[in-house]
């Protein structure tokens, strides 16, 4: 099996089902060795996630309308967004293997090893919203993580906006979540929900943490000092960093964001 002509077919995989299988293959031969490195492989940008075959795109703030989240279709929702990232997360993972190529066997494994993450996770979450009678696929989706790949076609802007920034607000973000979900009467939902968002929160600090190494390792490759975050990320998304409460210090802390950072980031002393 060829590496990145095979990371292209599971990127371009039109089918969860079809996606979360040729993976699981993939990464089974890759973790035994049986993986050809086919270097001269063409990279591609993809012009449009996989996602689009099976799930209707709208604007992200019409996406964030959802219903109380006390209330079952209110959880469905809630399940549904997560999904979402999730499967977004999956080829967010693999893109990075398939796009830099240069950074050898250990960048490979990290990134293999995030999307066996996500693609568990995925499946995880899709097991709930079968369990509510849902589906990923049956509320409407954004584009913003495929925006993001898009738009990060350089390992420094990669490793800042993707890791480091969308999924360490993920840290900042599940807690209160969670906080949430247990404020309302216990149920066997309610419970099996608030598990793996616990899961995944904690998988998630060790993704961002990936993140930050290669970050660092992207800086030192262009000779720039590490503060050039808070200006990628600000070219990015253009006043993003309004300090708040709800840092989640711990967690970043954890997965490699220095005091400094958070004094920029949180109203709370971190």
């Amino acid at each position: 099996m060829k590496l990145y002509e095979t990371l292209q077919n599971i990127l371009t995989a039109t089918a969860p089902i079809q996606k979360t299988a040729l993976f699981r293959d993939f990464y089974r031969l890759y973790c035994d060795g049986k993986i050809t490195r086919d270097n001269q492989y063409p990279t591609v940008v993809f012009n449009q996630p996989s996602y689009r075959n099976f799930c209707i795109v709208m604007d992200q703030k019409e996406t964030m309308r959802r219903a109380k989240l006390g209330g079952e279709r209110g959880q469905i929702q809630l399940l549904h967004s997560i999904a979402h990232i999730e499967y977004s997360a999956i080829d967010l993972a693999l893109d990075a293997v398939y796009r830099f190529r240069d950074l050898g066997e250990e960048f490979e494994r990290d990134w293999l090893a995030v999307a066996d993450d996500e693609v568990r996770h995925f499946l995880m979450i899709e097991g709930l919203l079968q369990e509510f009678g849902s589906y990923y696929g049956e509320f409407p989706v954004h584009d913003a993580l495929f925006d993001a790949s898009v738009n990060t076609l350089e390992l420094l802007e990669r490793m800042a906006v993707v890791p480091r920034y969308l999924e360490a607000n993920g840290l900042d973000a599940t807690p209160l979540i969670l906080e949430k979900l247990k404020s309302f009467k216990s149920t066997v939902m309610i419970t099996k929900i608030i598990d793996a968002l616990q899961i995944i929160l904690d998988e998630e600090i060790d993704h961002v943490l990936k993140g930050d190494k290669w970050f660092k390792v992207a800086c030192e490759r262009k000779n720039t000092h590490y503060d050039c975050y808070f200006d990628i990320i600000e070219h990015f998304y253009p006043s993003c960093f309004p300090r708040k409460v709800g840092v989640n210090c711990e967690a970043r802390k954890l997965a490699g964001f220095e005091c400094y950072e958070l004094k920029k980031i949180s109203l709370v002393n971190c």
